[in-house]
C-alpha cells in the first residue's frame, strides 16, 4: 500500500498557470482582456492586429492614458489594479476590468511585451514577461498610450495549445470580440487587421448606425430600427439601441449583441427578451441583428459572476427581461414590423405551403367546406378575404374559447380526425368552426397528390346525430382514416420503426394522438415532417452536390465576418454547389447555387454555409456543414403547428416517418414520438393505491 499523500503548497509557477486557465482559453480571450484594458484607460483609439488567428501573436495598441515605468513594473504582478480599491467598490463595478488578474495571467503562458507611455507626458517604457517570470523595466521610444504584444500563446502549456480549433475559428472568435467592442463604444476608432490585412475600420464618430455599416454592411444597416426607452419602473434606467427588421437574420444568434451598462454580455436574461419581442414573425431557427444597450443600477447586477466577465447576474431578471421586450416591441411595432397578436400558423402561411383541392372546394380538418362548386355562401367568404386579407378571414372567437389567463375560461381542444372539434372545460362544446384562412390545409403527399377527401353525406350526418341539432358535442371519436385517393384506410397493425399505431385524433393541431400495445404516444407533426424532409434532402445531396447556374449572377454584401470566412471558405463553398468569386472585400458575387427537389436554393444562404464552418463544434467539413444546411432547410417546408391535419394526410405523415433511417428525432435533434406507457398512466391515475384491486379492476 502506497504512503498516504502529504498536502504541500504548489509552487507559484504551477498556481499562475492554473489560474491562467481561467481567464486565457483561446487568443479571444486575450485580445478581449487587452481591449477592456484600453477602454477603461479612455482611449480613443484601439487598433488590434493578429497574427496566425492570434495563436502565432496578438497585439493591442491604444492612445489611452499610459503607465509610468513604477506601474508598468506593478501591472503584472498578481491581483493589482487601479479599477477598484476594496471589497466594497464590487458592489457597484464601473470599469470593465476589476480583477487585476489580466496582464499577469497572460505573460504566465505566453511572452509578454508591454510598452506605455503617460499621455501626461514624461519617457516611454518596456517590460517583458515570459512564461510568468518578468525581467526589468527598460527606456523605449513610443508613443503616448500602449502597446501589449502577446507571442507564442500556451508554448509553456501544450496541453491547452492542442484543444485550440482552426486558424480561421479562432479568428472569428477574435472578430466576434473586437465587433462587440467596437458596437459597444462608438465613440472609439477601433480597427482589426489579420495577417496584415485590415478586416474593419470604424471611425469613432459616436453613431452607432456608422459603426455597424462598417462591420455589418449596408443592407444590414438599412434594416435597422431604433429602440429607445426609459421604462419607469424597475431596475432597468434604459434600453437603447438597434434591432433589425424581422426578415433580416442570420442562423445563428452571433449577431444578437447584448450589453449591460457598456459591458459585452451573454445574458440569457436579455438575449430571449429580445426574441420574445418579435413574437412569431421570425422564421423557424432565425435570429435577428441586435445592438441593445440596457443601463442597470450597478447595485442590482452582479458581473462579478463568472472569471471571462462575460455572465451577469440580476436581482429582478423577470423584471429585466420584460422591459427589454416591451421596448423592442414598442419599437417594432412603431415601425409597423411586427402585428401585436399574430397566430403563428396563419402569420406564415408560406411555411405550411398547403392548398384547397380546388378553387371551389376547400378541406379543413377532413370535413368539407362547401357543397357544391357553385356554393354562394362559400364565394362571398372568398371574396370577403380577398377583399379584407388575412385578418379580415380569420373567424371570430368566443370568449370561452379563449385561453384566459385567469385560468377560468380556459379550456383545451382536442380534434378528432374527422375535423370535429372536442373541448375540455367549462360550458357547452362547440363545433371548430371553419377558418377561410387555413381551409384547405390538406397536407401534399410524398408522391405530390393532395391529401383529405371532403367528407361523406354519411359522415356528416353522423356528426349531426352526436346530439341531434346538428351540433357535435364532447369528444367525437375518429371515423376511418383515409387514403389520399379518398378510400377507407387502416392504419398498419405494425410498423418497421415507429410502434404499431391506432390513431385517435389531434392535440391543439400540432399533435397527433395515437394508442400503442404498450399506452398512448404524441407525435410532433412539424418534427415528424422535418425528419421526413431532411432524410429526402440528404438522398438527393449524396454524392455529387448537384447545382444551379444563375441565369444572372448574385451579388451578395457579406459582414465583416462573413467576409473574413469567405476567404479561408471558398473552395469548401464550392463543394457545396455555391460557386462564388470576391468582387472586393465586402461582396461575393455568386454564380451557382445547390439545387434540392428541382428548385435552386437562394444565393444568401451562402452566408449560413460560412457560419456552419466557422463553428468548430460543427466538426468543421464539408459534410457536417452540408448535413446543418439540410437539416434548417428540412424545417421551411415542413407542416408547422397550430394546423389541422386531415385523415388522410395522418396516415400519409406515419408511413414516411416510418420509411426513415431516425424516426424519433428531428434533424436538429428533437423529439418526435413521446410515450407514455400503461404503468405511468396508471401511476398518475393512482391506480394502484390500497384495496383499489389492480390495473384491470373498475
Amino acid at each position: 500500500m502506497s504512503e498516504t499523500p502529504t498536502i504541500h503548497e504548489l509552487d507559484d509557477a504551477t498556481v499562475r498557470r492554473i489560474a491562467a486557465g481561467e481567464v486565457v482559453e483561446r487568443p479571444a480571450s486575450v485580445v478581449k482582456e487587452l481591449v477592456e484594458n484600453s477602454l477603461d484607460a479612455a482611449a480613443s483609439r484601439v487598433t488590434v492586429a493578429v497574427e496566425g488567428g492570434g495563436v502565432d501573436g496578438v497585439r493591442v495598441r491604444d492612445d489611452g492614458v499610459g503607465m509610468t515605468a513604477a506601474d508598468l513594473e506593478r501591472a503584472v504582478e498578481e491581483h493589482t489594479t487601479s479599477k477598484i480599491s476594496g471589497g466594497a467598490d464590487l458592489e457597484a463595478v464601473g470599469t470593465l476590468g476589476f480583477r487585476g488578474e489580466a496582464l499577469h495571467t497572460i505573460g504566465a503562458v505566453s511572452r509578454l511585451t508591454i510598452r506605455s507611455r503617460p499621455r501626461s507626458g514624461g519617457r516611454g517604457h518596456e517590460l517583458v514577461v515570459e512564461g510568468g517570470a518578468a525581467g526589468e523595466v527598460e527606456p523605449s521610444g513610443c508613443p503616448p498610450g500602449t502597446v501589449v504584444e502577446v507571442e507564442d500563446l500556451f508554448y509553456n502549456t501544450p496541453a491547452r495549445r492542442k484543444f485550440l480549433k482552426t486558424e480561421a475559428t479562432e479568428f472569428d472568435h477574435v472578430n466576434r470580440v473586437v465587433t462587440q467592442y467596437a458596437l459597444a463604444n462608438p465613440d472609439v476608432a477601433a480597427t482589426l487587421e489579420h495577417d496584415g490585412r485590415e478586416v474593419f475600420s470604424t471611425a469613432g464618430s459616436g453613431d452607432l448606425e456608422s459603426t455597424m455599416l462598417a462591420v455589418y454592411g449596408r443592407d444590414v444597416a438599412s434594416a435597422m430600427v431604433e429602440v429607445d426607452a426609459d421604462p419607469e419602473a424597475g431596475p432597468i434606467t434604459s434600453v437603447s439601441g438597434l434591432v433589425s427588421h424581422p426578415e433580416t437574420t442570420r442562423a445563428g444568434r452571433e449577431y444578437l449583441s447584448t450589453f449591460v451598462n457598456g459591458r459585452y454580455v451573454t445574458a440569457g436574461t436579455l438575449r430571449e427578451a429580445v426574441l420574445d419581442a418579435y413574437g412569431d414573425q421570425l422564421a423557424p431557427d432565425r435570429y435577428p441583428f441586435a445592438v441593445l444597450f440596457a443601463e442597470v443600477s450597478p447595485d442590482a447586477v452582479d458581473v462579478n459572476v463568472h472569471p471571462r466577465k462575460m455572465e451577469v447576474r440580476f436581482d429582478a431578471e423577470d423584471a429585466v427581461g420584460d422591459a427589454v421586450t416591451t421596448a423592442v416591441r414598442e419599437a417594432l411595432l412603431d415601425a409597423g414590423l411586427v402585428r401585436s397578436s399574430a397566430p403563428r400558423g396563419r402569420s406564415a402561411p408560406e411555411q405550411t405551403e398547403i392548398s384547397p383541392e380546388s378553387p371551389a372546394r376547400e378541406v379543413a380538418g377532413g370535413e368539407a367546406a362547401a357543397t357544391d362548386a357553385g356554393s354562394e355562401d362559400d364565394a362571398s367568404v372568398a371574396d370577403a378575404a380577398a377583399r379584407d386579407g388575412p385578418d379580415a378571414a380569420e373567424p371570430e372567437v368566443s370568449d370561452a374559447d379563449t385561453d384566459d389567463r385567469s385560468g377560468e375560461t380556459t379550456r383545451t381542444r382536442t380534434r378528432t380526425l374527422d375535423g370535429v372539434t372536442g373541448s375540455t372545460g367549462k360550458g357547452e362544446s362547440t363545433p371548430k368552426p371553419t377558418d377561410p384562412s387555413t381551409a384547405g390545409e390538406s397536407r401534399t403527399s410524398r408522391d405530390g397528390r393532395e391529401g383529405g377527401s371532403p367528407a361523406t353525406d354519411d359522415d356528416a350526418a353522423a356528426s349531426e346525430d352526436a346530439t341531434g341539432d346538428g351540433q357535435p358535442s364532447g369528444v367525437v371519436g375518429p371515423t376511418d382514416q383515409r387514403t389520399l385517393d379518398g378510400e377507407t384506410a387502416t392504419p398498419k397493425g405494425a410498423y418497421d420503426r415507429l410502434p404499431a399505431l391506432r390513431v385517435l385524433g389531434q392535440f391543439d393541431e400540432t399533435y397527433v394522438v395515437a394508442e400503442t400495445p404498450d399506452g398512448l404516444v404524441l407525435i410532433d407533426q412539424h418534427a415528424a415532417d422535418e425528419r421526413i424532409n431532411y432524410e429526402r434532402l440528404r438522398a438527393e445531396m449524396s454524392g455529387e452536390t448537384p447545382t444551379q447556374a444563375l441565369a444572372e449572377p448574385v451579388d451578395l454584401e457579406l459582414t465583416a465576418r462573413e467576409g473574413e470566412l469567405f476567404a479561408t471558405y471558398r473552395d469548401a463553398l464550392a463543394a457545396l454547389g455555391f460557386h462564388a468569386d470576391r468582387v472586393d472585400d465586402r461582396t461575393v458575387e455568386v454564380r451557382t447555387v445547390p439545387t434540392v427537389f428541382d428548385t435552386a436554393l437562394d444565393p444568401s444562404l451562402l452566408r449560413d454555409a460560412l457560419t456552419g464552418f466557422a463553428d468548430g463544434s460543427a466538426g468543421e467539413t464539408v459534410d457536417a456543414v452540408a448535413d446543418g444546411l439540410l437539416a434548417d432547410l428540412a424545417c421551411y417546408p415542413s407542416i408547422t403547428g397550430n394546423t389541422s391535419l386531415t385523415e388522410g394526410s395522418v396516415v400519409d405523415l406515419l408511413d414516411a416517418l416510418d420509411d426513415c433511417e431516425n424516426p424519433f428525432a428531428c434533424p436538429h435533434g428533437r423529439p418526435v414520438v413521446v410515450a407514455f406507457d400503461r404503468d405511468e398512466i396508471e401511476d398518475r391515475f393512482e391506480r394502484d393505491y390500497p384495496g383499489h384491486g389492480g390495473r384491470r379492476a373498475e
